[in-house]
């Protein structure tokens, strides 16, 4: 029996959103990874199994051949450097913005405005676009922290309800992107495994058209 494809997906929002489109096209994990510690889970099918790590990750297992296919938010694909991907499809899933965010009024800084994000390359590209030299401060977490302390006059993250910007006396004030999370591919997988890869692929598109077309 040939080497079971395999799936990378990470836990949460994703994960329990990409389960409605498995189950359509009739795939269910053996385990729930919120429960199992295992990090590689069997599903009712032998020739399909999912990995689980982490979203950020997602792209580069892909990319490497370690997954076939993976799961993964336009927002980690827009920061992922490599080429060595296919995106054939949206999900149309997870759905949020990536925004601009800062205090309603601004005093003006002396020099360049400092941006604080943990989507680095994305705030780079959208500032270069428009001719704007920004100083760019990489956070991993709490970035609606950065205004209120000084440490940066803007943020840039993803915006979902707007709930937390609100709380924090934020506001969304420009739109860089609408994130969804995506189909990826190994390009490799795609040409020596192409019946299975492009099989599957189908399955998903059409899971996608039943339930959210």
């Amino acid at each position: 029996m040939a080497e079971p494809l395999k799936l990378a997906i990470s836990k949460g929002r994703i994960f329990e959103e990409t389960l409605p489109l498995l189950a359509s096209a009739d795939i269910y994990p053996r385990e729930d990874p919120k429960t199992s510690r295992k990090l590689v889970l069997d599903t009712n099918r032998e020739d399909l199994k999912l990995v689980i790590i982490r979203a950020a990750d997602v792209p580069t297992y892909v990319e490497y051949g370690a997954a076939d296919f993976g799961v993964a938010g336009k927002d980690v694909l827009l920061e992922h450097p490599g080429d060595g991907l296919y995106e054939p499809l949206d999900l149309r899933i997870a759905h949020c913005r990536m925004m601009v965010a800062g205090k309603s009024e601004m005093t003006p800084r002396a020099g360049h405005l400092r941006i604080a994000t943990k989507y680095v390359r994305s705030t780079r590209r959208f500032y270069a676009e428009r001719g704007e030299q920004v100083e760019v401060i990489k956070l991993y977490g709490s970035m609606e922290l950065a205004p209120l302390v000084g440490l940066a006059d803007r943020i840039v993250d993803l915006v979902d309800t707007g709930s937390t910007l609100r709380a924090n006396g934020l506001v969304p004030l420009e739109h860089i992107a609408d994130i969804s999370s995506r189909l990826v591919i190994n390009k490799a997988s795609m040409k020596m495994r192409h019946q299975p890869v492009k099989k599957f692929t189908r399955l998903m598109a059409e899971a996608v058209e039943k339930l959210h077309g």
